[in-house]
């Protein structure tokens, strides 16, 4: 038996262990019942096979399986093929990985250091990946049913975060069916890091769940910068991630289609497609996920609401192609809509919707850019006409 006193563990399910097949990890147990002076020792070796059998057994023996830390990224890659296992179950492991990976920058009791968000970005390019194996096959409408069953945290930017990168996936293979794996997992990077930024605002701010004052409201709105400047003075090394554009996404991804955004006031195709689509996640996810906040919308007035923002804070174009996969139910009508400053990355204790201003414009541009968007959404779009500086 091999005995790893000094290293980090994290404990996993007996249902969700590998069987039958190489196991690309090690098993470990906690044989100390001193609760303060833990040791852990290996009972089962990486590449060895594992049965039902086997996990029974040790299910009667011990009270709890533990893989080393530095072995996270293999075990999630592993769920894909665990036999018998839901999505929701699978989602639910990679959620609770990217959120302890999150926790580590955000966390500000943990000292912040260029190698933290090293480790912290490649963690979350893991979950990533893992996540993208589990949404091959889901579309927009089944990802928010999928979300709505996932359990929710005390922390907002968390959950949200992870929400709106499964969306980008979604939206992202949609728009592009054929798109390479490399595009689908870095559209799911940029939103899961899209508020990276906010790790520089006090956590008393991000967390209000009430109606921000303008002193607080001038502090988050400095987060697309905070987050860009991170990126920019990080040597980060992350294999296969262009991280000029997830540096573009966490950028302008609270520019408006209509150049009212924020922080540079980009508008249309200045904006990078991929901060487009993190636009409409973000919006999506903050109207229909229920928290503890306020209810949820369903998708169809949530579509409704979100169309009062088309060409203002909306690109009309991707909205089209949005709304077709989420809601059979289009054009429903709605009588109140949301200002023109709602930030959908904050929590909000009641929706601050008021009574519609003007009557919405009629829009007809699905047609009319399907075809522009059809050619764009490939790595050539991966560099737009300005950038941020």
């Amino acid at each position: 038996m091999n005995d790893q006193s000094n290293s980090n563990f994290f404990s996993v399910g007996f249902g969700l262990i590998l069987l039958d097949k190489e196991l690309p990890y090690d098993l470990y147990v906690n044989s100390s019942s001193n609760k303060l002076k833990e040791k852990f020792v290996r009972i089962f070796p990486m590449t060895g096979l594992l049965t039902k059998e086997d996990v029974e057994n040790y299910k009667h023996k011990y009270h709890q399986l533990y893989i080393p830390e530095d072995q996270r990224d293999l075990y999630l890659r592993s769920l894909i093929d665990c036999a018998g296992l839901e999505d929701l179950q699978k989602a639910e492991v990679i959620k609770d990985s990217a959120i302890h990976y999150l926790t580590t920058i955000f966390d500000p009791t943990k000292e912040f250091s260029t190698e933290v968000l090293n480790e912290t970005i490649n963690g979350c390019r893991d979950s990533v990946e893992s996540m993208v194996d589990v949404l091959k096959e889901y579309d927009v409408k089944q990802v928010q049913n999928l979300i709505g069953d996932l359990s929710f945290h005390d922390f907002y930017t968390y959950d949200h975060s992870i929400n709106v990168s499964m969306y980008c996936i979604s939206i992202y293979k949609i728009l592009k069916p054929n798109a390479a794996r490399e595009e689908i997992v870095l559209a799911g990077l940029g939103g899961l890091l899209h508020d990276l930024g906010k790790i520089k605002i006090p956590t008393h701010i991000i967390n209000n769940a009430g109606k921000l004052d303008d002193e607080q409201f001038s502090m988050i709105k400095k987060h697309p910068r905070f987050g860009f400047d991170l990126i920019t003075k990080s040597d980060i090394d992350c294999p296969g991630v262009d991280f000029e554009i997830v540096q573009r996404i966490v950028y302008e991804h609270h520019e408006n289609y209509n150049g009212t955004g924020y922080p540079e006031g980009l508008k249309g195709e200045e904006i990078h497609l991929l901060a487009r689509i993190t636009s409409i996640a973000d919006f999506f996810d903050a109207i229909t996920t229920k928290r503890s906040y306020h209810e949820a919308l369903t998708p169809e007035d949530a579509l409704a609401v979100m169309s009062k923002s088309v060409g203002k804070k909306i690109d009309p174009a991707l909205f089209e192609i949005f709304k077709k996969s989420v809601s059979q139910v289009v054009d429903k009508t709605i009588n109140k809509e949301l200002p023109d400053d709602f930030d959908p990355c904050q929590p909000h204790d009641v929706l601050p919707f008021r009574a519609l201003s003007a009557k919405p414009q009629q829009t007809d541009f699905f047609k009319k850019e399907e075809q522009s968007y059809g050619k764009v959404a490939g790595s050539e779009d991966f560099g737009v006409k300005k950038k941020a500086s």
